[in-house]
């Protein structure tokens, strides 16, 4: 078998190197190809080293097993579809071969030397490097169109962040291949221009030389560093910690002396990280859960030095244009496990970030000072962060919901951004239909950033919110070119609701849990038109139970249900395309939910709603009956004033707070009003 992804196909996956990360490469791969029988070889000279990666793949493996991730039979299949081997030859015939060895630049040159004449025809060659840059790594590789770095991020195999670096001479539908490769087994991949260190890494750099100066200068000891660090900054672990986790001192040593030379002149190896490395030291770091006391001061000067260095290093790779704004701020948080940093500045606000910056400064004259954020405060405008990301495919506008981190839930820049495509789409004579789609495998959107609904004050603010959304969602129903929805994932909420406000739906085949309107185990109803638009597409007799009870169904009964238009195997995207191109020629009917008031065809069938609020219930009620009376327009505002009507419940808070305190599973104890 093979595993397809447009044009390519896998049949073999060959990893280089046994070491820290090689073999939690090849657990990913196989956990995600296994099915497709497709081999994962890992390959070392070192028989020892073979034999603790076999050993740590296998333990992460039973890991899955204990904690219920994994069933015996799949564990034991994804261990059967590894090899561990000192046999080069065990390559031969790879569609994709990664190397993971050290970093050194002779040893991957002759490595990809044997590797490119054991490699399949027009395979990918790929070195897991840090640092390298991919011109200098296969500078001597026969086929150099096909070679590139794509850059892990520790654990490889939990870690959703994968930097794609190509060379000068990497061709381009590999790249593209490669992104939608890496989106497709569940990676968040960003694309990387050639430079030593490429975006993240000279990140993390920066604040690891930064913790390391606060302790020589005797601001706190390294505990007391590493504990500010995760306060300041809200890294999941202190840069001391990480050091110690992934063996990075003398690698993290190595890169600041070559940064300071080829990247900026700030970059600088501190005495005590030197002696680190050469000494094979590790550091005093805080234990799970250790909170040292600091004095009020030193903390304050700490912090502020993190903060600092944070955002002049992350403006700097900004203004390099090694990679965008929006691919930083998402891949920052995710591979670092840190505050997404133009979020942060926003919230701290520009000028103060900017004065941090220039504190830094003060310090060290070489300190990069980001012309991209000057500019952003003589503008006094705060960042744009695109969540929203279009990319037109001859005369169909694709966008792309990214925000994976929740799973692509709908935030205010979301809708703000949405709307603003549309009005674009709309006045663009090149596009003819418009695609909307999410990020990855797991949600098309997981439903409205519950930030938005936590704010809510008052009935007026409910409705006014309401609004808001149902202002997107009918300019997105009234555009006058097809606009089809491809549900990549699960749709919930304002997901679904808007799913429904678009001319189509296709959804991926096999997805056994689709869509679902939960609000009410929130305690609250739909507030962007599900309860509107789902009787009128589906029927009010099946709508009926599925809006009051929140019951999630699969794609298979949406299909049956009049949901979704199609299920589709294989690439979702390409297919909406088509279908949409297909629809805005005429090939496709589109047909829409009446605008009219509809009609109760039959007895609507009895619900038991449980353990959920009768209170809100009762309101659900009345918008989805009164509301199916009224032509859609009045439905929808009606829609609104109920949402605010719900907001002034008791039983709202109380379901939110059980939903931020607890999480989505827990049931709420509504007092029902």
């Amino acid at each position: 078998m093979a595993y397809l992804q447009g044009t390519r196909s896998l049949t073999k996956i060959g990893i280089v190197g046994s070491g820290q990360i090689g073999p939690d490469i090849a657990l990913h791969f196989t956990k995600v190809l296994h099915e497709h029988d497709v081999p994962v070889v890992v390959v070392d000279i070192s028989l020892e080293a073979l034999a603790a990666g076999r050993a740590k793949l296998t333990k992460k493996i039973e890991k899955g097993v204990e904690t219920k991730a994994l069933r015996p039979d799949e564990a034991e299949a994804m261990k059967a579809n590894v090899t561990f081997t000192e046999d080069y030859e065990a390559l031969r015939g790879s569609s994709l071969v990664i190397e993971a060895a050290s970093e050194d630049l002779g040893l991957k040159r002759r490595i990809f030397a044997h590797v490119e004449e054991l490699a399949a025809p027009g395979a990918v060659l790929a070195s897991n490097s840090s640092h390298l840059e991919p011109e200098r790594i296969f500078e001597t590789a026969k086929e150099p169109s096909r070679a590139l770095v794509i850059h892990y991020f520790f654990p490889a195999e939990r870690n959703p962040a994968v930097e794609i670096i190509p060379g000068a001479k990497t061709d381009e539908d590999l790249v593209n291949w490669l992104l939608d490769f890496y989106e497709a087994i569940g990676k968040v991949p960003i694309r990387v221009k050639s430079r030593y260190g490429y975006a993240i890494d000279p990140i993390f750099e920066a604040l690891i030389q930064s913790a390391v100066s606060c302790v020589e200068e005797d601001l706190g000891t390294s505990e007391q560093v590493d504990y500010l660090a995760t306060e300041a900054l809200g890294l999941g672990v202190g840069p001391f910690t990480a050091m110690n986790l992934t063996g990075g001192t003398p690698l993290t040593a190595h890169g600041l002396d070559e940064m300071h030379e080829r990247v900026h002149p700030w970059f600088k190896t501190p005495k005590l990280l030197h002696e680190a490395a050469r000494d094979g030291r590790q550091w005093n770091a805080c234990r799970r859960g250790e909170k040292p006391s600091v004095p009020r001061e030193a903390a304050r000067k700490i912090t502020e030095r993190l903060q600092g260095t944070f955002f002049g290093v992350v403006g700097e790779v900004l203004d390099s244009g090694i990679a965008s704004l929006a691919d930083l701020e998402m891949a920052v948080q995710i591979a670092l496990v840190v505050r997404p940093p133009f979020e942060f500045m926003n919230e701290i606000g520009l000028a103060r970030a900017l004065e941090l910056v220039r504190d830094c400064k003060k310090s060290d004259p070489d300190f990069p000072e980001p012309e991209s954020l000057l500019r952003r405060v003589a503008l006094g405008e705060p960042w744009e962060i695109p969540y929203v990301l279009r990319r037109d495919e001859d005369g169909v506008a694709v966008l792309v919901i990214r925000r994976p981190q929740v799973l692509n839930a709908l935030n205010q820049g979301v809708f703000a951004q949405l709307d603003r495509h549309i009005v674009s789409i709309q006045k663009d004579d090149r596009v003819q239909a418009v695609v909307i789609t999410g990020f990855g495998r797991k949600a098309f959107v997981s439903g409205a950033d519950v930030s938005m609904l936590v704010g809510i004050r008052s009935p007026a603010e409910g409705e006014k919110l309401s609004l808001s959304s149902h202002a997107v969602m009918n300019r997105i129903a009234a555009c006058p070119k097809p606009v089809i929805c491809a549900l990549n994932g699960l749709a919930f909420g304002g997901g679904n609701e808007l799913a429904l406000a678009c001319h189509g739906r296709l959804a991926r085949a096999g997805l056994k849990i689709l869509a679902a309107q939960p609000e009410p185990n929130l305690g609250i109803i739909p507030g962007a038109g599900a309860t509107q638009r789902l009787p009128r597409l589906v029927g009010l007799e099946r709508a009926w139970p599925l809006l009051r009870t929140g019951r999630a169904i699969s794609g298979e009964e949406a299909l049956e249900i009049g949901l979704i238009n199609e299920e589709v195997d294989g690439d979702l995207r390409a297919a909406a395309v088509a279908y949409a191109r297909d629809a805005a020629r005429g090939k496709r009917k589109l047909p829409q939910p009446s605008r009219d008031p509809i009609g109760l065809e039959s007895e609507l069938p009895d619900v038991d709603i449980g353990h959920l609020s009768r209170a809100v219930d009762a309101v659900l009620q009345r918008v989805i009956l009164e509301g199916a009376r009224m032509p859609l327009k009045e439905g929808l505002r009606f829609e609104a004033r109920c949402f605010g009507e719900v907001c002034g419940l008791e039983d709202m808070r109380i379901g939110l707070d059980n939903f931020i305190q607890n999480g989505p599973r827990s049931k709420a104890a509504f007092i029902h009003r």
